[in-house]
């Protein structure tokens, strides 16, 4: 930012406000305005607040019919056309360029005008209809501070006024607060949401509306119904969007928090909080924040670099993957021999996890060494086994999984299990349950009564003995501290990778802490196998 303050000056560098209203005033009925949408930017109702009459449609295959019927119109009347997603309608752009701007000006009425909304389609999207338009996006605001202020600037002076209650004012900004909160955890990736929801302005003027109606109807004796406002919050208007169940839970505690009885009194004393502290989340969510910022602009810079292929006195591009190549080669594990395999198969106990052991092996060899030794670019090997940050990083890990797979196969059940070397660790620890369950079948143990329990212990790796059961050894985790003698239990997620999505979601452990549930939850605290 600093560069670009010294580059191109100070207005470059800092956030603007969008105004359509000057914008509007900049157009004219031979200008096509056209918005690049991004997360949670959808401009319709904005537009539509400006007050002239707008025939928005949704583009899409067979609509050019009636696109064409509205523009016709609009061109006569004097209204608006609203074409969104024009993304899945570029064929139509052409058409609408040339009908727009060759038309006699008599012929268009003078307060006629297009807007466009669009996602980014660089390979497709017509040049010279971006050179003819008014080019703009509408980006939520980055802060806390910046994102309130554009949420309350579209609140009317109606709105703040249509009720006479006392509880309207607290509750439209308590939701104005949810409202930016939910929009500003979105910068911090998997510790903000495991997916990233597109909140936008109509959750915003729903929720409102819903407040306002159950304020209409307020038992003033009995008070708001609290229940019934974090339900509907949590679990329809901004809950609707979310599909995650740890999401879920994170919104319904933001909602438990904020609106209760406690959002009608005066604070004992007014300081000033950092974002994070109001996120619920630790300092370091910043650090990661800037962190992917840095490497999204580095890799940026690095994908617009030439792909010269020689020259110069250094190393050529082949040369260096030639080399690389080379040396993975040499690392290599050697190759299962399948009747072997089988063979010490034979020689172990016949327990369920060596079931596990089978499938794992003849996996691992048709998904990962057959596609190295079949010369895939590294793009397949991503599909075919696991995500990583590096090729250093996969290679590295493709040993560590061959390592405990082949120390399984020569002296048999490991005391302890690396859970992100399984492609399936969910299928190990339902093996776990099963195994047991039938050890136990004599005391009339049940598979669907059967569940897993955990501890956290002071034993190092090379003190774990052969106990009922199986060892998992310890991973890095997201701020979350373990402390004895707590009072609270936190359910923490268990994820194989730092992407927190149901295909690596493996179970929640449950760990205990002197701190509510609700505090972790806040953080994003979670358990990775992997960091890399």
């Amino acid at each position: 930012r600093r560069y670009i303050s010294d580059s191109l000056g100070q207005q470059y560098a800092e956030g603007t406000v969008l105004d359509l209203d000057t914008m509007l005033a900049e157009s004219n009925n031979q200008t096509p305005m056209v918005c690049l949408l991004s997360m949670g930017s959808d401009p319709t109702e904005n537009i539509e607040r400006l007050g002239a009459p707008c025939h928005p449609i949704s583009m899409g295959q067979g609509q050019e019919v009636h696109a064409r019927r509205l523009l016709a119109n609009s061109m006569l009347d004097g209204g608006w056309l609203l074409l969104q997603n024009c993304h899945l309608g570029l064929d139509f752009l052409d058409e609408l360029l040339e009908t727009v701007t060759s038309a006699v000006p008599e012929s268009a009425h003078k307060d006629f005008r297009v807007w466009l909304t669009t996602d980014v389609h660089p390979s497709r999207f017509p040049i010279t209809f971006l050179q003819s338009s008014i080019k703009f996006t509408n980006e939520p605001p980055l802060g806390m501070k910046a994102g309130l202020k554009r949420t309350f600037n579209g609140v009317t002076q109606d709105q703040l006024e249509i009720s006479n209650l006392p509880q309207w004012k607290p509750l439209l900004y308590a939701v104005a607060f949810l409202h930016t909160t939910v929009q500003e955890r979105r910068k911090f990736g998997p510790l903000g949401w495991n997916i990233p929801y597109e909140f936008n302005q109509a959750d915003f003027t729903s929720s409102i509306q819903f407040v306002q109606n159950h304020l209409d109807n307020l038992d003033v004796k009995r008070g708001v119904n609290w229940s019934c406002l974090r339900y509907m919050l949590g679990e329809v208007q901004y809950g609707g969007r979310v599909t995650d169940d740890l999401d879920k839970r994170l919104l319904n505690t933001f909602t438990s928090v904020w609106f209760s009885e406690s959002t009608f009194s005066e604070p004992s004393h007014m300081s000033h909080f950092s974002c994070l502290q109001v996120f619920g989340l630790h300092p370091n969510a910043d650090i990661t924040y800037q962190t992917n910022l840095a490497n999204d602009t580095l890799s940026t810079i690095i994908d617009i670099q030439p792909k010269d292929t020689g020259g110069g006195a250094g190393e050529t591009r082949e040369a260096s993957v030639q080399r690389l190549a080379n040396e993975m080669l040499e690392k290599l594990p050697p190759d299962y021999i399948p009747h072997e395999v089988l063979k010490k198969h034979t020689q172990l106990c016949a327990a369920q996890t060596n079931s596990v052991l089978i499938h794992e092996c003849q996996r691992y060899l048709r998904d990962a060494l057959d596609s190295m030794f079949d010369a895939r670019i590294p793009r397949l090997w991503l599909r075919l086994s696991w995500p990583s940050a590096t090729l250093g990083f996969w290679f590295s890990e493709l040993l560590e999984r061959n390592q405990q797979l082949s120390a399984w196969i020569s002296a048999g059940r490991p005391n302890q299990f690396w859970l992100t070397g399984f492609f399936n660790p969910q299928g190990f620890l339902t093996a776990m349950r099963q195994e047991t369950t039938r050890s136990n079948l004599s005391r009339g143990w049940a598979l669907d009564t059967v569940t897993l329990s955990n501890d956290v212990t002071k034993m190092m790796r090379e003190d774990v003995s052969a106990p009922r059961g199986a060892k998992l050894p310890t991973r890095p985790t997201v701020s979350a501290p373990w402390r004895r003698g707590a009072v609270s239990l936190y359910s923490c997620p268990v994820y194989k990778k730092p992407r927190r999505t149901d295909l690596n979601f493996i179970f929640s452990l449950q760990l205990r802490s002197v701190q509510p549930p609700e505090h972790w939850t806040l953080r994003g605290a979670a358990l990775l196998c992997d960091c890399k």
